[in-house]
């Protein structure tokens, strides 16, 4: 049973995080935010997936602007990813954002951030203060000569004390890099250090497939230290792969049990049917489903049913005919073709 570090609730919107409460998923468009009608329906996309908060990029004033419009129009949280010009985080406050993520150490002095913090208070809004290992202030990559755990560490704590130093208190903190170990020694240090929920990460992890499994690896090891209470997972293209790899993992640790969860034996010398083609096959079929089950797909009658006891429902093939089970008890024995329609059938039974 994992212990999750205890932090302050902050609701984003609608959601709250921090506190015990769920962690977060999230995404970000990769639409042109002033692009109105493609930005909405990427985020129509990602709320069937199950997206629960969404950002977008504002690099200027009209896609400030446009967050009003977006914003009508969808379901979930919308944060203003915010780099460089403070007045971007103040125009996309009064143009609604549910939340602004700033990089302190791009933002400039402290007049410029006791703006932000001021009218984000006034809005009743938290503001990120997300830190990465791209962006790092100068006089800390020359202290501790590059970027580093240390580093990252050192720089989320002063620039919250920026915004603290104004009374402003609803924050939520990341210090994203996009190698694991350090990420995970990052994250480490603050979580000993600060009470504000922490929003994990790795940073530009990559494509889809290499992308999700160092993801995987980073936010696995931060998920088992308790640390963690909303979670993006960053990958090059479609984000809606961000959200479906983020309720894996999540499910994996027992924290999010999103819908069903397909196993499927490697497949050795006494595989009776296509496994793998059925499992793929299965796991289309049945994404309608939202319930948390898990489902099996075995290759051999003989060990199948008691190698997938633990699912709610399973099949086990052999040559021509194979086994129904549910929960490591044989239901019934089926020609070959009529194995996956009753799999799917039971599924959406449960």
């Amino acid at each position: 049973m994992i212990t999750r570090t205890q932090t302050k609730v902050i609701h984003i919107g609608g959601i709250p995080i921090g506190g015990g409460h769920p962690i977060a998923v999230q995404s970000m468009t990769n639409t042109d935010t002033r692009n109105v009608s493609a930005t909405v329906a990427q985020i129509h996309a990602l709320e069937a997936a199950g997206c629960e908060i969404v950002r977008a990029a504002v690099p200027d004033t009209e896609a400030a602007q446009a967050l009003r419009e977006i914003k009508k129009q969808i379901h979930i949280p919308l944060v203003a990813d915010i780099h460089f010009d403070y007045r971007l985080a103040v125009e996309a406050i009064r143009n609604g954002a549910d939340k602004i993520r700033i990089n302190p150490g791009n933002i400039g002095s402290d007049n410029r951030v006791r703006q932000v913090a001021e009218t984000a208070g006034a809005a009743g809004i938290p503001i990120r203060v997300g830190v990465n290992d791209g962006s790092l202030e100068k006089e800390l990559l020359k202290k501790y000569n590059g970027v580093t755990a240390q580093g990252l560490a050192e720089s989320a704590l002063h620039n919250v004390a920026r915004l603290e130093k104004y009374n402003f208190t609803d924050i939520v903190v990341s210090v994203k890099a996009s190698n694991v170990p350090m990420l995970v020694e990052a994250y480490g240090i603050i979580a000993d250090k600060l009470p504000y929920p922490l929003h994990i990460g790795l940073t530009h992890a990559g494509t889809p497939q290499k992308g999700a499994l160092r993801s995987a690896v980073g936010m696995g090891a931060l998920l088992g230290m308790g640390i963690g209470d909303t979670m993006r997972i960053s990958l090059s293209g479609d984000p809606v792969n961000e959200i479906t790899t983020a309720r894996e993992i999540l499910a994996a640790f027992g924290l999010r049990p999103y819908g069903p969860h397909v196993i499927a034996c490697p497949t050795c010398g006494r595989t009776g049917i296509n496994v793998i083609e059925i499992a793929e096959r299965i796991e289309t079929r049945i994404t309608h489903i939202n319930k948390p089950i898990t489902v099996a797909v075995m290759g051999c009658e003989v060990n199948g049913p008691g190698e997938a006891r633990e699912a709610d429902v399973g099949i086990a093939g052999g040559k021509g005919q194979g086994l129904l089970f549910m929960k490591g008890e044989i239901i019934k024995k089926l020609p070959e073709r009529e194995l996956e329609d009753a799999l799917v059938a039971m599924c959406e039974e449960l």
